[in-house]
């Protein structure tokens, strides 16, 4: 076990970890386990958050699988009953569930129901989990940090991004600041994290190596990607007592992207790689017919 400064310590509170089947929420959850926080693994695909389980238990940390559609708020609800009836109570809310229906369509060739399934997951499965973890955490007069999944997407406008993942993201930003005005009074604070590109399932068609990961790294002022190790810092930062005076922050971790402003992502050529890679035509473009 590592020594670490007692103002960032986590050990023996309760955090509840969205998406942990995979990507970030498997990394949020290793680098809380491992300094003594009880960590409730949920996502939908429950044998792959049994896994990770096994692999917490093999090195003796604490945890419990809890499988969880956000967009449910039934099962948000149960999902926090129980992990009260196996800790005590949830002292952390990391709401790292996401989802981008609509990866590698242009704007105009999203589908209502594209559009409709990334707003379901990013935002308001988002919100059912703030909610409940706002009301239990409000109701006992004990507080707790609630840490949001925001993106350097949802900052600005991009070009060649998602549109409707940039809509939610940039969504999360504000509702994680007005959550933050109304809750600290009574002893919970929410901030957000807005990662930049970083290896995960979500991303991994567009960090591979070649024209996209080259063009990604050359856009970043530190010229690359994130390490997901790279994201423990301003984890343990909000989630401890490290922060007790931080609320209705989004802190960027993105390498000065977000500091880096007016730059374009996608390329002409990118765009034609997208219109050959993604089926259904979702990629194609529609232009003006051109001048003779």
């Amino acid at each position: 076990m590592f020594s670490h400064d007692p103002i960032f310590s986590v050990k023996d509170k309760t955090a509840v970890i969205t998406g942990a089947s995979s990507g970030l929420g498997v990394t949020f959850a290793q680098i809380l386990a491992e300094r003594g926080a009880n960590v409730v693994l949920s996502a939908r695909r429950v044998e792959k958050l049994n896994s990770l389980k096994e692999s917490l238990d093999s090195e003796s940390f604490s945890s419990m699988v809890a499988q969880c559609d956000v967009t449910e708020s039934a099962q948000v609800a149960n999902m926090f009953t129980k992990a009260e009836e196996k800790f005590g109570r949830v002292d952390i809310l990391v709401n790292n569930a996401g989802q981008i229906a609509e990866a590698g369509s242009v704007p105009e060739n999203i589908t209502d129901s594209m559009f409709e399934e990334t707003v379901k997951v990013n935002l308001i499965g988002l919100w059912y989990c703030c909610k409940e973890a706002g009301r239990r955490m409000l109701s006992d007069g004990k507080g707790g940090s609630i840490i949001n999944l925001s993106s350097v997407a949802g900052l600005n406008g991009m070009r060649g991004m998602p549109a409707a993942y940039q809509a939610t993201k940039g969504a999360v930003t504000t509702l994680t600041k007005s959550l933050a005005a109304n809750w600290a009074d009574r002893g919970v604070r929410v901030n957000a994290i807005a990662p930049g590109w970083f290896p995960s399932e979500m991303t991994g068609a567009w960090v591979k190596k070649g024209m996209f990961l080259d063009h990604i790294s050359a856009n970043s002022p530190m010229g690359r990607i994130g390490k997901p190790e790279e994201l423990a810092g301003v984890l343990l930062l909000l989630a401890s007592n490290a922060s007790s005076f931080i609320n209705g922050e989004i802190i960027s971790v993105d390498g000065g992207v977000n500091a880096s402003t007016g730059l374009p992502f996608f390329t002409e050529e990118m765009f034609n790689v997208m219109e050959k890679a993604v089926p259904g035509g979702l990629a194609k473009r529609v232009k003006p017919p051109e001048k003779c």
